[in-house]
């Protein structure tokens, strides 16, 4: 009787071993974690060299920029918006119509490729930290600076609720103003914004002309008026079809108008981003 149960148990144990020789000659490749879903991608986003930001305010985010009040994505955003987001944009899109003749906003938008409002955020108690980068571009006069300060302090004496600090230096600089000879091109200044994917004004860079396109020096006024112009691209302004605005491609005017004035303030009451 034992050797019986002996003999059974043998032949089972030989039945099983052949059972895991079999299973592991012919068992199916393991499946990788996760295969047959979408991989998580990590998107690079290329730096664009935005200084440091203060404490309290918000991260930056995915960046687009701008060549003098122009728009050029730098990624895609695929985020859809809410349905109290598309009421939102929807109520800023008729404010923007109705200010029709007294603003040129709504020409803005309609002229833009990506229908975004840009703008800073409120800086009136923490003003935009500029930087006046040293040059020894021919011409340049020591009162450019301050040709360049009243231009500043126009737009914010007309109501923009952005003010501007002058003692920063380079590594703390949310704007930076440069100096070249001349431009290869008809104008004497050039504004290029950086901004976040919600239209938020991260940094720019003003670069003027000390020289006018026809090769004469420009005067301390001259700068100003230039300056009043590329500061008003800097606060988010595109420009304008009527030559009365100081915004129109090339100034005709020499001070900001009240079309210039309402549709800077238009802007800081909406909010920055896109309209679609």
């Amino acid at each position: 009787m034992v050797e019986r149960r002996l003999t059974g148990m043998i032949a089972a144990a030989a039945v099983l071993i052949v059972l895991f020789i079999l299973w592991d000659i012919f068992r199916p490749d393991p499946r990788p974690a996760g295969a047959g879903e979408e991989p998580v991608g990590i998107v690079v986003v290329p730096d664009t060299t935005i200084p440091a930001q203060p404490a309290g305010t918000a991260p930056v985010l995915p960046s687009t920029q701008a060549t003098a009040g122009g728009a050029l994505p730098a990624a895609p955003y695929h985020d859809q918006p809410s349905y109290i987001d598309m009421l939102a944009r929807s109520e800023t899109r008729r404010r923007i119509r109705n200010s029709a003749g007294s603003t040129y906003l709504n020409d803005m938008v309609s002229a833009s490729e990506d229908s975004m409002l840009r703008r800073w955020d409120n800086r009136s108690m923490t003003p935009v930290r500029v930087w006046f980068a040293p040059t020894y571009a021919a011409n340049f006069q020591p009162q450019f600076l301050d040709a360049m300060r009243r231009a500043f302090a126009q737009w914010t004496a007309a109501g923009v609720p952005v003010r501007f600090d002058f003692t920063a230096d380079s590594t703390t600089a949310e704007v930076v103003v440069r100096w070249r000879i001349q431009f290869e091109i008809e104008r004497t200044g050039q504004t290029d914004l950086t901004w976040d994917q919600n239209g938020h004004v991260q940094s720019a860079v003003i670069t003027l002309a000390t020289f006018d396109p026809k090769g004469r020096p420009m005067e301390s006024d001259d700068v100003r008026v230039v300056a009043l112009h590329e500061v008003g691209h800097l606060l988010g302004l595109d420009h304008s079809g009527d030559s009365t605005d100081i915004m129109f491609p090339t100034a005709k005017v020499r001070d900001l108008s009240d079309r210039d004035v309402r549709t800077a303030l238009l802007l800081y009451q909406l909010s920055p981003g896109s309209l679609r």
